[in-house]
């Protein structure tokens, strides 16, 4: 295997994805950049199951990068790991890119040039603009405009904004002003004859996208303003095309043994202080952040510590229908371990489309750690020298 190669490892969560990569880039002389959406906000350790810094073998990037109040997208991790991976590679180093956020593992990667619009916020506001031919775009137009605090793809949205150095977003005006016009036009034609007057201009587009899909329809106008279209985005997502020469280690794990080593992790986390780390950043703020309140193991406990932790008559009795605080935990764990469940049943479909991938069964080290037959240190060893088996 040549310095100049990539190793991505990947799969569901809590296959061992993470002690794998560090253990490989121990190994190898080499260092880990981190795949994972979550991983990237300060302060949410524990539930995004980062290792901790005592246990690192190695240097890591991407992780810890900005306060959970930034809403992070795929297009900004990908200048900031392409950075990371540059500077490795700088070193004479091994880049190892682990993560289980498939967007993000292509964002890092393949050849891919994101449509960054599709990653932020338009806005909605009764506003006049043109109404037929094609849209009216004023590009002096002063208008001011609020986020309508969507969510869309597999990546999440934020304002047109560019994070700097110091974690602050800058919106250019100009791009602002013409989604502004383009969902006002929308607005005033309604879905269907907005749609329409796309299908003139660009019908490729227009039938990739559905009629009552107004912020995709937005931000076809706008890409076709920018001299490309929706279309041959839409295309260069569908491919498969190397940004760097990278062999790609998947773990697989079968359905049910997996299943019950989530359940295990996550009790685990809750054994850690998960219920601590989020009351603590509840405390800092976070509560209405866009990294933490759509974090699995975040948002369900952030519930109960709404339900249990809010000013009360301390004198008010439990209505029949009503649960203890320890009730609402234990509900609240059960609700992590099926979201979490349901999120690596949508990671495996994501990964098994890449046929680059070549996988490693490790179902029956899993069920020897369930057992008490492995340690975690034996599987480790094991996984890598399976790993190693694969990269020669």
């Amino acid at each position: 295997m040549s310095l100049t190669d990539v190793i991505a490892v990947v799969g569901a969560t809590g296959t061992g994805k993470s002690a794998l990569a560090d253990a490989l880039a121990q190994a190898l002389g080499g260092e880990v950049v981190s795949a994972d959406s979550m991983q990237v906000y300060r302060g949410m350790d524990i539930g995004t199951a980062k290792v901790p810094y005592a246990e690192r073998l190695v240097p890591y990037h991407c992780i810890d990068l900005v306060e959970p109040s930034v809403a992070y997208t795929a297009a900004l991790y990908q200048r900031a790991a392409r950075a990371a991976i540059e500077g490795i590679r700088s070193r004479g180093a091994v880049v190892v890119v682990c993560g289980g956020t498939g967007l993000y593992v292509r964002a890092a990667l393949d050849d891919f040039v994101f449509d960054e619009g599709r990653e932020k916020g338009y806005t909605v506001i009764p506003a006049l603009a043109g109404m037929s031919g094609q849209p009216s775009i004023n590009r002096n137009s002063d208008a001011q405009a609020q986020d309508d605090g969507q969510i869309q793809d597999d990546a999440q949205i934020q304002d047109d904004a560019q994070i700097q150095d110091d974690g602050q977003t800058t919106t250019p005006k100009n791009h602002r002003s013409i989604r502004t016009q383009l969902t006002a036009q929308a607005f005033m034609m309604g879905a269907e004859a907005f749609h329409a007057l796309l299908a003139e201009r660009d019908p490729a587009s227009a039938a990739l996208i559905h009629h009552n899909n107004t912020r995709r329809v937005v931000r076809a106008f706008e890409l076709l303003e920018e001299g490309t279209s929706y279309a041959a985005q839409h295309a260069g997502f569908s491919e498969y095309k190397a940004y760097y020469s990278t062999r790609y280690l998947g773990i697989e794990v079968k359905s049910d043994v997996l299943y019950r080593v989530i359940n295990k992790r996550v009790d685990g986390l809750m054994a850690a202080g998960l219920l601590d780390e989020v009351r603590a950043l509840v405390a800092a703020g976070y509560a209405n952040a866009p990294g933490f309140s759509q974090a699995i193991g975040y948002k369900e406990l952030l519930v109960v510590l709404q339900a249990t932790e809010a000013p009360s008559d301390e004198h008010a009795v439990l209505q029949p229908d009503e649960k203890s605080t320890d009730e609402q935990l234990a509900m609240a764990v059960e609700r992590i371990k099926q979201a979490t469940r349901r999120y690596a049943k949508r990671q495996r479909t994501w990964f098994k489309r890449d046929t680059r991938i070549n996988w490693i069964d490790a179902t029956d080290l899993h069920e020897a750690c369930l057992a008490g037959d492995l340690t975690t240190h034996a599987f480790t060893d094991e996984l890598l020298l399976r790993a190693r088996d694969l990269l020669e």
